[in-house]
């Protein structure tokens, strides 16, 4: 009879799935796992959301754990389907969607949600929180309509959201109740330097204000405060803290106050329960930094495991403004009382800032601006509680306690002298220890090993600099010569010398690139593989054999999921021209499977959303249409304006050009996505020159706009060429798609392609005739091979069993 027990994890974000991971170390085969989570995507860094938004990283960038971890570790996930129902006498576990599973071992870790102030108003349209992927999604989605965006919370979260929807191209203000920004974690001085920076990038600032009402009919219009002067605004984003989700386990009867209380081994007031993270309540604090959430995270993850382990006894957290460009440090007792001392410099010339809080000989608290050099030893000092008289200017200031003359502290002396429990990395929760014993026992000696090995440095990458240090300071001589970033923390290499030794050693599947090119992980990552399987079918498309498994949800299915953990159907509709024969049949398939909602996209297509995954085959089989590939790295659409054959304005027939397009790359996958339009005269009805490749119909000829983007990224295309046949547009647009195909890198859309290699780069590569019909002859091999991913999984019973709902293709623990 097995022993295993039974592990539920309520919640899939960064608090408890690092638990997880810790019981997979210390116990790998202590528990059948089961995890449920409220939003449709696999864990992810809430923390990154911020450069999400900010348009550096993409939503997949910032996934910690793809869909192959949890199955690699035999984890049955739940995703989109939160807990509703508890029942802790029968030690059992309902679902939204009615799934049952019993438990000997329950983690609470639901974490928290926006606080959304009780305003008048407040529940109108574009009324939001900054919490999750959907809060950015929507924010995101609105800068491409509106305009004004006012951000209520002059905090960390608030200033984040305020910076990225900068990006987005709107118009920023953010209002805050007190005198000065970050009032929690910054003093006056350093508030009003931050204020300065900010407002240089283009932020808004109201001070002092108080929000009395939200207006508008459905939509907010404007924002009214208590002394009667009024904000206009198409957005307003609350950033004003955020409340632990605590309702499940307060109907479940735990005890709960804030959060769940929980004593120092995280064990709830119900036995067989434990909570962690956002969620939890500890010495009446709840905590909302990811630093205290792994370190609970640690305990409950020892003691489940039977591991020793002292209990958890509070922390003391700091603050990094991680995005703007502008850094800031605080940690501990910021601000200055009757019974402190501090010690302080202040150069408005070079926007530095430092300050140190002093009690009793001890430092108790800081603030860094414009350079945080020092923080990570600051804040060790703080935890410590070390005294430190007699060297507080040198600790501050850089200099010699002794002679007030000299250079300060070495890099070496500093790295020595930081404590082992330090955590370096606080995205993720690195020590200094734990950089050492992958530097000195498990024979990491590059960064890109110890980010592989350790998670240091891996997300907003702020600590880097104090990381590489470490590698030094424990490798001396064994640094690797070159140390170097590959195309993720699994490798050194990047990609140009992968798909080099690719071709030089004849290398065929993501596996055997990986043993030969010596990867640090045996599986890969959420990067490597998607990217590995992208490069091999390129390079052997008569050959390779596509990998399911190294592709993502949406590509796996071939549908897009959304929110709700149902999925979207976008089938092919060449150039945007329908037919009454198929927008009956489309309607005929909404109407049977109850589809909720119908709308026509930007690239003028159907979209057919709320979808459940059992029901994809069968509508793909009953539409009887090609899949519009409306989610996938691959040809998207390609958008025609009615051209000549209508419009008095046309001067070419852009209607036939598109189809003609479309129809021979339908099928064509890229290294990103990738949106075509053809319009029939200059006035560009189709809007090709935002679009990665855009054809524009002048007198007698076509212009070949490449490199656009409509997007987070706005970004205008360059003209390619001049050409004046049908089929010159024909071999040019498939050279130059092809072309994209061999030398981008993964994941890179064909706008931030062209700013990295250059036009005159490409226009040179493209113009030997014989080059472009080498690159056409290829693109054709490729093209020739490729299949219609519906209609294959439709016709292949294996394939379709992927579709077969969870709780059917296995019993539930119930």
């Amino acid at each position: 009879m097995s022993t295993t027990k039974k592990l539920v994890l309520v919640g899939n974000g960064m608090a408890g799935i690092r638990t997880i991971e810790h019981i997979l170390k210390l116990a790998p085969h202590a528990y059948e796992i089961t995890v449920f989570g409220a939003e449709p995507h696999p864990n992810y860094n809430r923390i990154m959301l911020s450069s999400v938004l900010a348009g550096g990283t993409s939503i997949e960038d910032i996934v910690i754990n793809d869909w192959s971890w949890y199955e690699d570790n035999g984890i049955q996930v739940y995703p989109g389907d939160p807990i509703v129902r508890m029942d802790t006498k029968r030690k059992e576990v309902v679902s939204r969607n009615g799934v049952r599973a019993t438990y000997d071992e329950l983690i609470m870790a639901t974490g928290s949600q926006a606080f959304i102030l009780p305003l008048p108003g407040a529940d109108k349209e574009g009324v939001i929180g900054f919490r999750d992927i959907k809060d950015c999604e929507t924010m995101m989605a609105a800068s491409q309509t509106y305009r004004k965006a006012a951000v209520i919370g002059g905090g960390l979260l608030g200033l984040e959201a305020a910076r990225g929807l900068l990006n987005l191209g709107m118009d920023v203000t953010v209002i805050h109740i007190n005198g000065h920004l970050m009032d929690r974690n910054l003093d006056l001085p350093a508030g009003l330097m931050l204020q300065r920076e900010l407002e240089e990038q283009g932020m808004k600032f109201l001070l002092n204000k108080h929000t009395e009402e939200i207006t508008g009919k459905h939509r907010v219009k404007a924002i009214r405060f208590t002394d009667q002067t009024v904000l206009e605004t198409d957005l307003v984003v609350m950033a004003v803290g955020i409340r632990p989700q605590v309702e499940l386990a307060r109907q479940a009867g735990l005890d709960v106050s804030r959060g769940v209380i929980v004593d120092d081994y995280m064990n709830t007031s119900i036995p067989g329960i434990s909570a962690v993270g956002e969620c939890a309540e500890h010495r009446g604090i709840a905590y909302g930094l990811v630093a205290p959430l792994y370190e609970q995270g640690m305990v409950l993850a020892k003691r489940l495991a039977g591991a020793a382990t002292e209990g958890y006894e509070g922390s003391v957290t700091s603050t990094k403004l991680k995005v703007s460009g502008v850094d800031v440090f605080s940690a501990g007792q910021f601000k200055d009382s009757a019974d402190t001392r501090s010690i302080r410099i202040q150069d408005d010339v070079d926007g530095i800032y430092k300050k140190m809080v002093l009690k009793d000989g001890k430092l108790v608290g800081a603030v860094l601006f414009g350079d945080t050099t020092d923080g990570a030893s600051l804040f060790s000092l703080i935890k410590s509680g070390e005294n430190i008289s007699g060297r507080e200017r040198a600790i501050l200031l850089g200099v010699p306690s002794d002679s007030g003359s000299g250079s300060g502290p070495s890099i070496a002396e500093r790295m020595a002298s930081m404590p082992d429990d330090e955590i370096v990395c606080g995205c993720n929760g690195v020590t200094k220890a734990s950089i050492g014993d992958a530097v000195l026992n498990k024979g990491c000696n590059t960064l890109g090993a110890i980010k592989s090995c350790t998670k240091a440095s891996a997300s907003c990458g702020g600590c880097k600099p104090i990381v590489e240090s470490l590698l030094v300071h424990y490798a001396g001589d064994a640094v690797g010569e070159q140390v170097k970033e590959g195309i993720c923390g699994c490798t050194s290499y990047d990609r140009d010398e992968i798909v080099a030794q690719i071709k030089e050693m004849g290398l065929k599947t993501v596996k055997e690139v990986m043993n030969v090119l010596g990867w640090n992980e045996p599986e890969g990552c959420s990067k490597c593989r998607p990217s590995l399987n992208y490069y091999l079918g390129m390079i052997w498309p008569a050959e390779y054999e596509d990998e399911r498994v190294s592709k993502f949800t949406n590509e796996r299915y071939h549908a897009n999921i959304q929110k709700d953990g149902t999925y979207s159907v976008i089938p092919r509709i060449y150039g945007g021209v329908t037919s009454p024969a198929e927008l009956m049949k489309i309607a005929a398939v909404a109407e049977k499977y109850d589809v909720p909602m119908v709308k026509f996209t930007g690239g003028q297509r159907l979209d057919l959303l709320g979808v459940q995954k059992e029901n994809l085959p069968k509508i793909w089989e009953e539409l009887d249409m090609p899949s519009g590939f409306g989610y996938g790295k691959a040809l998207r659409t390609v958008k025609t304006c009615v051209g000549n054959t209508f419009c008095r304005f046309g001067t070419q027939d852009s209607i036939e050009m598109g189809i003609r397009l479309e129809k021979k790359l339908d099928k064509m996958v890229a290294p990103a996505k990738v949106k075509l339009a053809v319009s029939g005269c200059p006035r560009n009805c189709a809007e090709a020159t935002i679009k990665d490749l855009g054809v524009v119909a002048i007198d007698g000829a076509w212009e070949l706009h490449v490199g656009g983007n409509g997007g987070v990224k706005v970004r205008a295309a360059e003209l390619l060429c001049t050409v004046k046949t049908d089929a010159e547009v024909e071999e040019w647009t498939y050279a130059y798609l092809q072309y994209y195909r061999e030398n981008a890198r993964w994941n890179e859309r064909t706008a931030a392609w062209i700013e990295r290699v250059g036009l005159d780069h490409v226009k040179k590569a493209l113009e030997d005739r014989d080059v472009r019909l080498a690159l056409v002859e290829r693109l054709e091999l490729t093209l020739g091979r490729t299949v219609d991913p519906w209609k294959e999984i439709i016709e292949n019973d294996k394939l379709r069993k992927n579709f077969t709902p969870l709780a059917d293709a296995q019993p539930t623990t119930h």
